[in-house]
């Protein structure tokens, strides 16, 4: 009979302890340290060995993706859903994921694919009356309301078909063998641990939908992202009907891709070109607006961004950004006052990129000191040009990535200026735009002086 072995492991982080911590020596948290019983293996056991190949042996058949029919999931998914993988897919309440797993089942169906959807947390009615106001074929749609995982295993187990399972959430999933309530340290490991199983035995893929925490982090153990093969994160302002799927991990394709769609009254919409609808209310003339090209993966898309400069009546002015790195803004407010003068010391700065996008790229910098230095002297900004750079602490102008992909997207927007590093201004293929070449701050500053 196996042993019983206790370990203790922190809800945030995973870090595993021999004994109970009142405070985890890796994330620092505290009280996030819970019991957790491993059974092990008596001494003495025998154990079969392990089999060892070498990798030409490997079988190299990569195996034909399920597209799910939209397009920005599959994008995001590297080009479809792999059989076999398991797919973790976090958000806030409400942000649409159980409308794009109902999207996606009715698509898979119609290519005579099957979705077996796990509901723990709605009836199989509440199910239907979505899936009536997305008005989708509820014949295709198989559901099924069960939070006992070995019935889930059972029904998974004993019916071949269905090609992709979803359960909604795995949070609300518990097995009979672990003593502990649905959503705990142990019951959350257990259960993605045997549907992982599932997934790999049967080579279909199944998804799991998890909640998040206040901070925006997937709850329960960070080991759970780790299990997975994919991690996904559903994202949007409740204030706008934006919502952008974002990839921190996928062993099948690229982290960097996201997919944008637009909810509205009939479920979720793909933005075929994200750039258009970010820009389509942006104001004309207004100082501390400027136009960015930035990349998400292989797609460039062009945010605004803003930029507001105010005297301030604190004896520490406010710096505060949305969108955008608030260390980044920290620092080019600095190379701003110390290497061309700005008196940035006594104002107020907030920054913020429109439509609820987050920039995490560098290639933001050259565009973000020109809305600063905008707003500072109440200048607008003519409207037709886009600026992309790196700013460095000596107030030079680097280079970027990909600067063709960037700048042919704003050609095709209509821009006809582009504001980059000098060094790169004579490299790039000309589609269309006007280059202009600006080795520093002080360069971007002196043109900015000329042209506003």
């Amino acid at each position: 009979m196996a042993k019983i072995k206790s370990n203790f492991i922190c809800a945030e982080c995973g870090y595993v302890s021999p004994k109970w911590l009142g405070r985890c020596p890796d994330c620092q948290n505290w009280d996030t340290m819970q019991q957790a019983d491993v059974p092990t293996r008596p001494s003495g056991s025998a154990v079969a060995p392990a089999k060892v190949i070498s990798l030409d042996q490997a079988s190299a058949t990569k195996g034909d993706r399920l597209t799910t029919g939209l397009n920005e999931l599959d994008r995001v998914l590297g080009g479809g859903v792999v059989p076999g993988s398991v797919i973790l897919l976090a958000g806030e309440p409400g942000i649409g994921k159980s409308t794009l797993l109902l999207q996606a089942a009715s698509h898979l169906a119609g290519e005579g694919r099957r979705l077996l959807y796990v509901t723990g947390e709605e009836s199989p009615n509440q199910v239907r009356l979505r899936a009536e106001r997305l008005n989708l074929p509820l014949e295709r749609l198989m559901v099924a309301a069960e939070t006992n995982l070995e019935a889930i295993e059972a029904l998974a187990g004993d019916s071949t078909d269905w090609d992709v399972l979803a359960v909604d959430s795995v949070q609300a999933v518990a097995s009979r063998d672990v003593p502990s309530a649905a959503g705990s340290l142990n019951q959350i490991r257990e259960t993605a641990a045997r549907l992982i199983g599932l997934a790999k035995s049967m080579n279909r893929s199944v998804w799991l939908v998890g909640h998040v925490t206040k901070e925006g982090a997937i709850a329960g153990p960070k080991v759970l992202e780790h299990m997975v093969d994919t991690v996904l994160y559903f994202e949007g302002e409740r204030a706008y009907n934006l919502r952008i799927l974002r990839s921190f991990k996928n062993r099948f394709g690229s982290v960097n891709e996201i997919g944008v769609f637009e909810m509205t009254d009939a479920g979720l919409t793909e933005v075929a070109n994200p750039s258009a609808l970010f820009l389509a209310e942006r104001p004309q003339n207004a100082p501390g607006s400027v136009v960015v090209p930035t990349m998400e993966g292989t797609r460039p898309i062009l945010v605004e961004v803003q930029a507001l400069v105010s005297t301030s009546g604190l004896a520490m002015p406010r710096r505060q950004a949305l969108g955008i790195d608030q260390a980044r803004l920290n620092l080019l407010t600095a190379v701003l006052e110390k290497k061309v003068g700005l008196r940035l010391y006594d104002r107020d700065v907030f920054v913020n990129v429109t439509g609820g996008v987050k920039v995490v790229e560098p290639a933001a910098d050259l565009g973000l000191a020109a809305a600063v230095a905008s707003s500072y002297h109440d200048r607008a900004v003519d409207p037709l040009t886009v600026f992309v750079g790196e700013v460095g602490l000596a107030g030079e102008v680097r280079g970027v990535s990909r600067l063709d992909s960037r700048l042919r997207e704003a050609a095709k927007l209509g821009f006809k200026r582009a504001v980059l590093p000098a060094g790169h201004a004579d490299k790039v293929r000309k589609p269309g735009l006007d280059m202009v070449g600006v080795a520093s701050v002080t360069d971007l500053l002196e043109w900015l002086s000329k042209t506003t």
